[in-house]
């Protein structure tokens, strides 16, 4: 099945990701029939949190809650899947990459996006230079090398913790806005953002 963007991860990177890109429909033409796909293993660190101190998000949330919250948000544009997966594999470039699942699901893509967390990357994917985390106050904890769009490779971007920002949920969730801007902003031809304002009652 072909997506215009595939995001590996379901954590708040991803889906913030995930819901950006979603947010253009309605906004721009050349939006209109984007569909987008998380895979998520449901492995986040956010399903072990509670939320005390996050811009907008009540105190005392838990990270759980969080995460579905945001997943129902994503998937209410009408345009974005979201399975349960391990990804195995990805290969390709822009305008043709394949992701593979460990149960030999396969999905065609435009753009990847990686947002799997620092803990280890054990997927299969051509281009990735993986560094140390700088920001990581543990030891131990990996990201990917990427340029200053956050691109592993051309058309293979890379969000949240595995992108090296901190281990804040308003760092990773802006991680992923931004790589999505960056994305629209390849379909545009030009900067992009989506703001939404009140109707006029």
């Amino acid at each position: 099945m072909k997506y215009d963007v595939v995001i590996v991860g379901g954590g708040v990177s991803g889906l913030s990701c995930a819901l950006t890109l979603a947010s253009m429909k309605g906004h721009f033409n050349w939006a209109e029939n984007k569909r987008f796909l998380v895979i998520d293993n449901q492995s986040s660190d956010l399903l072990k949190a509670m939320l005390n101190n996050v811009p907008g998000i009540q105190k005392g949330t838990l990270g759980r809650k969080a995460l579905d919250d945001l997943r129902e948000q994503a998937k209410s544009y009408g345009n974005v899947d979201i399975i349960f997966g391990r990804v195995v594999k990805v290969s390709g470039n822009k305008g043709d990459f394949t992701v593979i699942t460990e149960d030999g699901k396969e999905f065609k893509a435009d753009y990847v996006v990686l947002a799997t967390g620092f803990h280890n990357f054990d997927i299969d994917c051509e281009g990735v230079e993986i560094i140390e985390n700088k920001k990581s106050p543990r030891p131990g904890k990996i990201q990917i090398k990427v340029d200053e769009e956050s691109r592993a490779k051309d058309g293979l971007y890379v969000a949240g913790l595995l992108a090296g920002v901190s281990t804040m949920y308003a760092c990773a969730a802006g991680s992923g806005t931004q790589v999505a801007c960056n994305i629209m902003a390849g379909y545009a031809g030009k900067n992009v953002v989506v703001h939404d304002v009140p109707s006029e009652s």
